[in-house]
């Protein structure tokens, strides 16, 4: 025993898992009650070494998912928007491994597939509490295979992912730029799929789009349902606000509904936030909301409610201006018509937004750092010398900085 816990190991991977699922609670009583100190049992996994340090990350921050508690079925708002990925999300919950195996729910920023993500793991929690679900995001997925890797853990790790009954991760665009990371989702993947778990994931993009992303795994991602969440329509965003509220014990009018929904149609995300600046504002006049009240609510905050550009834009534009396609833009051809566009795009992801040089160059067929910074480099300089680039250059940038406005 060593910093209150008790290690024991197990001669077979099944008899770890029945003894951690179905016995740990038992064995942590009789140690306490046999030692007198407030003990807990770990149990190793076979031929795992015994650690001398604290557990595992992802040995600690899988045994319990955290969820929102606002983010189930009963608060979502289905339109038309989403009534397909809605509906999908649904069916899983109720049948999980059974339909539409894989999910993919893809669409922008801040439209709501974290909530469906969510919904579908308190669902299937309230309704089978011995399912084992497994909810992170891909970021979260990648740091703990590198601390497998670092700290000889390999086996508990590929053990603890491959062991679920519902594998939920959010944003796996972010797979694409690690070729590691990605080889080691993909076998996590084929095991899960084989034994007909249910497997759902979240992204900004459709597969096909996700930079970076092997053939092998988009064709697997796309076996299952791919499916959209788009923006919502003005009805559909007026029954948020409508929602929101009334999870805030608010009481807003009809008209001021209306005019929150109509002046933000960008994301969820940003239409909640001006619903909690309006009763911000409301508080400074006793509480009263209406019209009058919003407007200044909104007023306020007008400047910063501008979107941000993304690369997605900067890719859309420049692939329309050079007449080239998306695909050779981020594929490995180094042609003259092919390289130039794609180091402007380079050269605008950097001025435009806040991705780092690794990250532009995720989005470019998994190019180096090196790479894009040669890149803005060959751009900034062509720009000081080749009058037509800078007019192309100062208009793109004019449109992309309207489009966002």
């Amino acid at each position: 025993m060593q910093r209150g816990i008790i290690r024991v190991n197990t001669p077979t991977p099944e008899q770890c898992h029945y003894l951690v699922h179905d016995c740990q609670a038992a064995f942590n009583v009789a140690a306490q009650s046999v030692t007198g100190h407030l003990v807990t049992v770990h149990f190793l996994l076979p031929t795992a070494p015994l650690q001398d340090s604290e557990p595992l990350a992802f040995e600690r921050e899988t045994e319990n998912i955290v969820l929102n508690d606002n983010y189930t079925f009963e608060n979502f708002v289905a339109g038309p928007c989403n009534r397909l990925a809605h509906a999908a999300s649904v069916a899983v919950a109720e049948k999980p491994g059974r339909v539409y195996n894989p999910l993919f729910v893809h669409g922008s920023v801040g439209l709501g597939k974290t909530h469906l993500l969510q919904a579908i793991c308190h669902h299937i929690r309230s309704h089978t509490p011995l399912t084992k679900i497994l909810y992170l995001s891909c970021e979260t997925f990648t740091n703990h295979f590198v601390e497998a890797i670092e700290r000889g853990a390999l086996h508990q790790f590929r053990y603890r992912y491959r062991h679920v009954d519902v594998l939920v991760i959010d944003d796996i665009q972010f797979l694409g730029a690690r070729e590691r990371s990605r080889e080691e989702f993909f076998h996590t993947f084929n095991t899960l799929f084989q034994c007909q778990k249910q497997i759902i994931l979240s992204a900004d993009e459709s597969p096909q789009d996700i930079p970076s992303l092997e053939d092998r795994l988009v064709s697997r991602f796309n076996c299952g349902l791919v499916t959209r969440i788009e923006a919502p329509c003005l009805e559909t965003r007026m029954a948020i606000v409508t929602r929101k509220a009334k999870l805030r014990c608010a009481d807003i009018p009809e008209d001021v509904v209306h005019f929150i929904a109509a002046s933000v149609d960008s994301s969820i995300r940003e239409l909640e936030g001006a619903l909690t600046r309006v009763l911000a504002v409301a508080q400074q006049y006793g509480g009263t909301v209406n019209l009058a009240v919003a407007k200044e609510a909104l007023a306020q905050s007008q400047p910063t409610r501008n979107r941000r550009v993304t690369i997605s834009d900067i890719l859309q534009t420049v692939t329309e201006r050079f007449d080239v396609r998306l695909s050779d833009l981020q594929g490995k051809r180094r042609h003259r018509s092919l390289a130039f566009p794609r180091q402007v795009c380079m050269y605008l992801a950097r001025e435009l937004t806040p991705l780092s040089l690794e990250e532009i160059g995720g989005h470019f067929g998994g190019r180096d750092h090196t790479t894009v910074l040669h890149a803005i480099r060959t751009i900034s300089e062509q720009r000081s010398i080749d009058k037509e680039l800078e007019a192309n250059i100062r208009q793109i940038t004019d449109l992309l900085r309207k489009q966002s406005a």
